[in-house]
């Protein structure tokens, strides 16, 4: 097998698993949102590109039709795409249908211009020369495209970096790392993208089809790892507001006089139980174990006390640690969620997260350790013991 015989092999492959990937997120249960949405047809554009690829490769479209054959410009579309999956994301998408009408107005325009050069041309050469003429029309093209796709792809860049205000609700749910990781990753497919350009025009539009090869191979595996990623994390901010829909209800809104109700006496030691009650009861009722970054001296500050004295308090009416003490609030508040039918099929990662765990891996690390099991061994264990 050659290199070409294998690099169109990965075309067809990709493009197929894409078009797979595309069906499951459509009839997903989030299949509808727009964020997602958008992102399905970014994998989709993608995926067009690469079965387009396969099929020239084979010469399947060569010279087959009235109009010979057109390369439609799909890459053009990927970092529109794109750029409105991340504002419908991050919940600031009030100018992206306007933003997306251009740029879908553009990509028509330049399909008409494809199909009004082939026509003009059409009869008047041989088919290497026409071939030759189309391939260098439609690299010009090609670098349009990539000018307005990095463009896009810094101004969103931008968006994320340098406007949280816009987005600072969505950043108590995820902490975009995923993305802020994709855009690290894609900065990869540019690099190769001038390279297969630069080598495309120095070889005068002939010969520099394997130039393309680590692009396109870059391009699938990247894109493939956000649609996936999308895919979990749409899901999970999808329940995480759910869950904390029902916490807010539960939310006792009561308001506290925390310098008088809880006073520094160290000295005595019977003290404690009545401070204790009033740091328990401050803690559960305004849910500061909900929040994965709370700690002592935040609980501090809030009450206007020492973290020592705090600490003592806590140590010597709850017998543990303020860190087993709160998160033992939160494996409690996690027990609640999985045990609840309303939740049935929801994430570990969400639940664990909505309980004030700041990562899936230390939700079962301290679940295992105050449960004595895994989350959803714990679920089983009651699901079975109700059976019974």
């Amino acid at each position: 097998m050659t290199t070409a015989d294998f690099f169109n092999i990965f075309l067809l492959v990709s493009a197929i698993h894409g078009f797979a990937l595309s069906l499951i997120m459509f009839f997903s249960r989030n299949g509808k949102d727009k964020s997602l949405f958008f992102l399905n047809l970014m994998i989709l554009t993608i995926s067009l590109n690469n079965f387009q690829s396969w099929a020239l490769e084979r010469n399947l479209f060569q010279h087959k039709f009235m109009l010979d054959y057109i390369q439609i410009p799909w890459h053009f579309l990927s970092a529109p795409f794109f750029y409105a999956f991340l504002i419908h994301y991050l919940d600031i998408s009030d100018k992206s249908r306007r933003f997306l009408k251009y740029f879908l107005l553009i990509f028509s325009l330049l399909c008409i211009a494809q199909i009004s050069f082939v026509v003009y041309y059409s009869g008047s050469r041989t088919n290497e020369e026409l071939g030759y003429i189309y391939e260098k029309y439609t690299s010009i093209e090609e670098v349009v495209s990539f000018l307005g796709s990095i463009s896009i792809f810094v101004y969103s860049f931008y968006i994320l970096k340098n406007k949280e205000k816009l987005f600072t609700k969505i950043l108590t749910y995820d902490n975009l790392k995923w993305i802020f990781n994709f855009f690290r990753l894609t900065l990869l497919v540019y690099v190769l993208w001038i390279f297969a350009l630069v080598i495309k025009f120095y070889l005068n539009f002939t010969g520099f089809i394997y130039s393309y090869y680590p692009l396109r191979i870059s391009t699938t595996i990247i894109i493939f790892i956000l649609g996936y990623q999308g895919l979990k994390y749409i899901r999970i901010l999808k329940e995480r507001k759910h869950l904390r829909e029902d916490i807010n209800e539960e939310t006792v809104q009561a308001q506290y006089s925390h310098s008088k109700e809880v006073q520094n006496d160290e000295g005595d030691p019977t003290k404690f139980e009545s401070q204790f009650l009033v740091v328990d009861d401050y803690i559960k009722s305004n849910r500061k174990f909900l929040q994965p970054k709370y700690t002592l001296h935040n609980l501090s500050k809030d009450l206007e006390m020492g973290s020592s004295t705090l600490s003592a308090i806590i140590n010597s009416s709850a017998k543990k640690s303020f860190v087993d003490y709160i998160n033992e609030m939160r494996v409690k508040q996690a027990k609640k969620f999985l045990l609840d039918p309303k939740y049935e099929g929801y994430t570990i990662a969400s639940v664990g997260l909505e309980s004030g765990f700041n990562s899936k891996s230390a939700f079962y690390d301290v679940f295992k350790k105050h449960a004595g099991c895994t989350p959803l061994a714990y679920k089983k264990i009651k699901e079975k013991s109700e059976d019974d």
